[in-house]
């Protein structure tokens, strides 16, 4: 974040500070109990902060620095119901702002595939930065969904809320392969598209929808950094998703709960290739442009199921084992495939109902073609020609977190994570973090 955007976002906190100080406790008062009745008329507000802090516990590779990291995000919402505002049946609307800040530890050891943060990125150095804003409506007694506006293709699908519990971009929100291809906007940023989900029975949904895509302008600050700038001069595809969820009650009393998600999406946006030119010859070594290739693809599973509840303390208290694998199109992606399996145990303690151990492990493979180009190119480099060309292959990532909740809304976790083969890349040293995640969120 630019010093310009730090001074003015400790401004604008400095400012809430400063009102919520000086206001009278009367008034105070009033303003707290008036959000309740808000809520009632179906007004909702929320704001969420979430700071991720990560330090280095062993050196990394001489090229680089021993160091610490800390990221955060602010999260500003509002959910309308307008049926209960205005009598319009079914109607409701969604805007998300946010405003962050820093960089992620694991750059200061060579990688630059996995944050080791996931809230890093995104939201454009400014203070302000609009995430998405859509209009949604529920028909037929809840049987039909539909959304549309500035949406976020990933918050929609291939998401799991109980993902974002971890720290490291591998699991938060989404498989990390997820949003390698640049056509399927992650939060914080967002298109024009529109969903549709249908219930078909009490446990089975399926939705679809239609996102148009910005592949080559996505994370570009020229169209993308305020999140304000809504033409179409960049619109270069579509992505066509269609995702079938699964969500079970098991056991006695159908109190274990499960999710399972099987899903694919097709893009018809060009997409530069990683690792041919447009003559098919190996990129980087005739100095031609890369290959142009128009569509790709993508598929994925997500499974989570509590497998053990532990009665009478909380509906969420128990072990759930969690799951999942992504796959991309090895010709327009760098990594082919992402697999990651873990579980989560809360309430284990029975003091502590809402605290939480968790562990999660995510392997990565990167595309063959990828891997096969950068060994040509590192095999042909001439001694003195500066640092060796990197070769990416695979990657793996552990991540152990205990959970701790510690009044409504505020939870502090501190995180373990250990990088094997940073970047995919051999030649750089395993590297162990410690940090912790906190988050403070008003309901």
């Amino acid at each position: 974040m630019t010093c310009h955007a730090r001074i003015e976002l400790k401004m604008f906190w400095l400012i809430l500070l400063a009102v919520a100080l000086t206001t009278p406790s009367a008034v105070a008062g009033k303003m707290l109990t008036g959000l309740p009745a808000l809520r009632e008329k179906g007004v909702a507000f929320h704001v969420q902060n979430t700071n991720e802090m990560q330090a280095m516990l062993n050196d990394p590779a001489p090229s680089h620095e021993k160091g610490v990291g800390n990221v955060g995000i602010v999260t500003y919402g509002s959910d309308i119901d307008w049926e209960r505002l205005a009598g319009l049946s079914g109607v409701s609307t969604h805007i998300v702002l946010a405003s962050g800040y820093g960089t992620p530890t694991s750059r200061k050891f060579g990688d630059h595939l996995t944050p080791s943060q996931a809230t890093y990125g995104g939201v454009g150095n400014v203070v302000i930065h609009l995430v998405s804003a859509y209009i949604e409506r529920s028909m037929f007694y809840d049987h039909l969904n539909a959304a549309v506006g500035r949406m976020t293709f990933l918050s929609d699908f291939s998401a799991n809320p109980l993902y974002c519990n971890f720290m490291n971009a591998a699991f938060c929100g989404n498989p990390r392969a997820a949003s390698d291809n640049t056509a399927h906007a992650a939060f914080p940023t967002a298109t024009w598209g529109a969903r549709f989900r249908v219930q078909i029975s009490e446990a089975l949904q399926l939705q679809s929808g239609v996102y148009f895509t910005q592949a080559a302008s996505q994370y570009a600050l020229s169209q993308m950094r305020s999140g304000f700038k809504f033409n179409g001069a960049t619109i270069d595809g579509e992505a066509i998703p269609l995702e079938l969820a699964w969500e079970p009650h098991m056991g006695r009393g159908g109190t274990l709960p499960g999710h399972y998600k099987l899903g694919a999406v097709y893009d018809t946006a060009p997409h530069s290739s990683l690792f041919e030119d447009h003559d098919g010859e190996v990129l980087g070594l005739t100095g031609a442009p890369a290959r142009v290739v128009n569509g790709s693809w993508s598929a994925w599973v997500l499974a989570d199921q509590q497998l053990l509840h532990f009665a009478g303390r909380g509906p969420d208290a128990g072990l759930t084992i969690l799951a999942s694998a992504y796959w991309n199109n090895p010709r327009t992606a760098l990594r082919a495939a992402q697999y990651s399996v873990g579980f989560m145990v809360r309430g284990l303690i029975r003091q502590r109902p809402q605290d939480m151990i968790a562990i999660n492990l995510a392997y990565t493979r990167i595309a063959h073609h990828v891997t096969h180009a950068q060994r040509l190119r590192a095999a042909l480099q001439k001694p003195g020609d500066g640092s060796p060309f990197p070769v990416q292959r695979e990657a793996l990532i552990i991540e152990a977190l205990y959970q701790i909740h510690l009044i409504r809304g505020i939870t502090v976790a501190p995180d373990l994570q250990y990088y094997i083969h940073p970047n995919a890349q051999h030649d750089l040293r395993n590297q162990w973090m410690l940090g912790v995640k906190t988050q403070i969120e008003f309901i």
